[in-house]
């Protein structure tokens, strides 16, 4: 026979177990299109904040075309694909990256990822519920464009990093990314990096480019987070499979990178949920989320 008084016992000291952990700050990273360096930018970003002794995990959010293992050069045995088949557990397939960053292997040339439904998406947000590590931030990197992948993850993050270079495509697709989350997600604020400068005033000119379009159209808040210079090492360590934090340290991209890093370790994890699906959303409220809306 259960004893009921003992169940109830263990069910609170879960429910205090949960309240005692601290929020994850989770960080999306997109880019409107590829070729951008948002990929780059998102796993050297990991590397900065966990050099720093953060608790850090990447989860590769480009369903269908993930390469966040590559570039760490880690082989992956299961990937999310087989987490939405049902074969395994999200913390089945977490793998162990450089400086301690915990990695969520994506699936890549598999159009079922690609084409995930609302429920599903959903599904993948609260998945990250079950995971006892004790982390620090969440990075995600998502896929370029705007398909429902890369709106679902945006909006369950707390902060949105839009990646941008100095070329017409790029901007006109960051505004695109910026436009389509502002009015159809409310999501309100972004965090603009711009990369692959090639002067000292280079980014705050191209970061002006883009806001002054959405002061003039949207009523959101940008911000310039920093800029990564054009460096050369850069592509060398995306050759050698290894992050070029680590790679080449210091290196003009290394130093940007960590100050990236460190702006992006004061920006502040919300005191409350804000009602729709987010990441981890049982640390800000200390209970296990009920199902909610996929739609």
């Amino acid at each position: 026979m259960l004893d009921v008084g003992k169940q109830r016992a263990d069910q609170a000291q879960g429910l205090r177990s949960l309240a005692a952990k601290r929020p994850v700050k989770v960080i999306a990273v997109s880019g409107g299109k590829g070729g951008v360096g948002k990929t780059n930018v998102c796993a050297n970003l990991a590397v900065a904040l966990a050099a720093m002794g953060r608790r850090v995990m990447v989860l590769d959010a480009d369903l269908g075309l993930a390469n966040i293992d590559v570039l760490y050069g880690l082989q992956p045995r299961a990937t999310l694909a087989d987490v939405v088949r049902g074969d395994c557990a999200l913390e089945d397939i977490i793998l162990n990256g450089p400086h301690g960053v915990r990695v969520v292997p994506g699936a890549s040339g598999l159009t079922e990822m690609a084409e995930l439904d609302a429920a599903a998406l959903a599904g993948i947000v609260h998945s990250f519920s079950d995971i006892h590590d004790d982390l620090d931030v969440l990075l995600i990197d998502t896929a370029p464009g705007i398909a429902a992948d890369v709106l679902r993850f945006s909006e369950a993050a707390h902060e949105v990093l839009v990646v941008v270079r100095d070329e017409p495509t790029s901007i006109t697709d960051a505004y695109a990314v910026v436009k389509v989350l502002s009015c159809e997600r409310d999501v309100q604020r972004f965090r603009i990096v711009t990369n692959m400068t090639r002067g000292s005033g280079d980014g705050v000119a191209l970061y002006n480019k883009l806001s002054r379009v959405t002061d003039r159209f949207l009523n959101v808040s940008l911000h310039h987070t920093g800029s990564i210079p054009y460096d050369e090492r850069v592509g060398r360590a995306v050759q050698m499979q290894t992050p070029f934090m680590t790679a080449y340290p210091a290196s003009m991209a290394a130093l940007s990178m960590r100050k990236l890093a460190e702006r992006a370790d004061s920006w502040e994890v919300p005191a409350q949920a804000r009602g729709n699906i987010e990441f981890f959303l049982e640390r800000l409220v200390g209970l296990k989320p009920a199902v909610m809306k996929a739609g």
